[in-house]
């Protein structure tokens, strides 16, 4: 009887446990996220200020062109 209540009292699983690995779960997988999420918006930011650079040296030596 007493091993049949001590095994019982060893087996709860405390709401706080579970809170405390779910968020550690999320922390742990947001970081990785968040660092790839980070690098393509980079990588997009300097992408299209490129498009745009090349288009403005285009349009600036388009207007040269027209002065001549």
């Amino acid at each position: 009887m007493f091993l049949f209540a001590l095994a019982q009292s060893t087996t709860t699983v405390n709401t706080g446990d579970i809170i405390f690995l779910l968020v550690s779960l999320v922390l742990l997988l947001a970081i990785p996220v968040g660092i790839i999420v980070l690098v393509v918006i980079l990588r997009r930011r300097n992408s299209r200020l490129k498009r745009v650079e090349e288009k403005l040296d285009k349009l600036l030596a388009d207007k040269d062109n027209s002065k001549v």
